[in-house]
């Protein structure tokens, strides 16, 4: 499986459609890296897909887009997440500055919003998450790039029901 498409009618859909999708990730042995390009408009709910993930982990506060920062970090449940939001980077350079390299080790989950801004610096996704606005709703589309994205992807499939 390839390709995986699920038409989520409002937010409340959304942040479940994260939970499900993490518990696929953390079916995958920790001692590896899984990197998400999360895309779509703005406002079309990357950031409200990584909450439900996050939260799927036990996180209780907030779960902020982290545009001005450019990474937000979370340890839960023995695991190291990272939830980039590249739109304000001006220059792919400046992700050296921050040793972006060091973020895509054993036992990490990298959450990237707008990825393209960091071409040639970045991990290679395991999932493209492609959020598409339809209506009030979204559809999503995840696509695997490697074999470990694929494994998410059937981890996932039986979640959906």
């Amino acid at each position: 499986m390839n390709t995986l498409r699920q038409f989520l009618p409002d937010e409340t859909a959304m942040i479940a459609f994260g939970h499900k999708l993490m518990t696929a990730i953390c079916q995958i042995p920790s001692s590896t890296s899984v990197t998400l390009y999360l895309n779509g408009e703005l406002g079309a709910g990357k950031t409200t897909l990584s909450r439900g993930m996050i939260q799927s982990l036990g996180h209780q506060g907030n779960v902020k887009s982290p545009t001005y920062t450019l990474v937000e970090e979370y340890h839960l449940q023995g695991k190291h997440i990272y939830h980039f939001d590249l739109y304000r980077l001006s220059d792919p350079e400046e992700l050296e500055f921050m040793g972006i390299r060091d973020y895509f080790s054993a036992n990490t989950i990298c959450l990237i919003e707008w990825a393209e801004k960091g071409a040639g610096l970045l991990a290679e996704a395991d999932l493209c998450v492609n959020i598409i606005y339809a209506d009030n709703a979204r559809e999503i589309e995840l696509t695997a790039q490697t074999t470990q994205g694929k494994l998410i992807l059937e981890n996932l499939s039986p979640l959906l029901g």
